[in-house]
């Protein structure tokens, strides 16, 4: 497998074509989810994905689209994300998610993540420190839930403030 992690303006032709290709394949094709997939946000993307061998017809193995937060709203946004069905339950769909969570950690320094899941992929995403924080909601017709998860930053800043409000709460019982 081929990992690469491309801005849309690295991307060749052939590699957007195949993305796209394989992003209509799962979503529209294998989900039933009919909608219009280039959707004006694959240029200010950032694009993280697996290939093997890429004469092949289908050759995206993973895939998964990132973007920046605002100051509105500064989490980054984790969408498009899937595995070919030749890759699913072999350790691909995890990786994926681990590079995705290392790009946006390198790239955004402190900020947390967020996406989007089906209902039944909870667990698979809590395995990486998500927390479900909406939903669930229909999308596509599919029960989806929204997922968050805070930047190891944010996390060991709350977990050294229970720390310190536990040795202040200490201190103040033995007085």
């Amino acid at each position: 497998m081929n990992w690469k992690t491309l801005d849309f303006e690295q991307l060749s032709a052939r590699e957007l074509y195949l993305i796209l290709r394989a992003r209509s394949a799962v979503f529209v094709v294998e989900q039933s989810h009919v909608h219009l997939d280039a959707d004006g946000r694959d240029e200010s993307g950032i694009h993280v994905f697996a290939t093997d061998d890429i004469t092949r017809p289908m050759p995206v193995l993973a895939y998964a689209r990132i973007h920046e937060g605002d100051a509105e709203d500064p989490e980054v946004v984790v969408d498009k994300i899937l595995t070919s069905p030749l890759r699913r339950g072999d350790g691909t769909a995890e990786a994926l998610i681990e590079r995705v969570l290392a790009v946006a950690a390198e790239r955004w320094p402190g900020r947390g993540v967020r996406l989007s899941a089906p209902v039944s992929l909870r667990g698979f995403y809590e395995a990486f420190g998500f927390r479900k924080t909406e939903g669930p909601f229909l999308e596509h017709g599919m029960p989806y839930i929204g997922l968050t998860r805070k930047s190891r930053l944010l996390r060991d800043t709350a977990s050294l403030m229970k720390a310190q409000a536990a040795a202040y709460r200490d201190t103040f019982e033995l007085l």
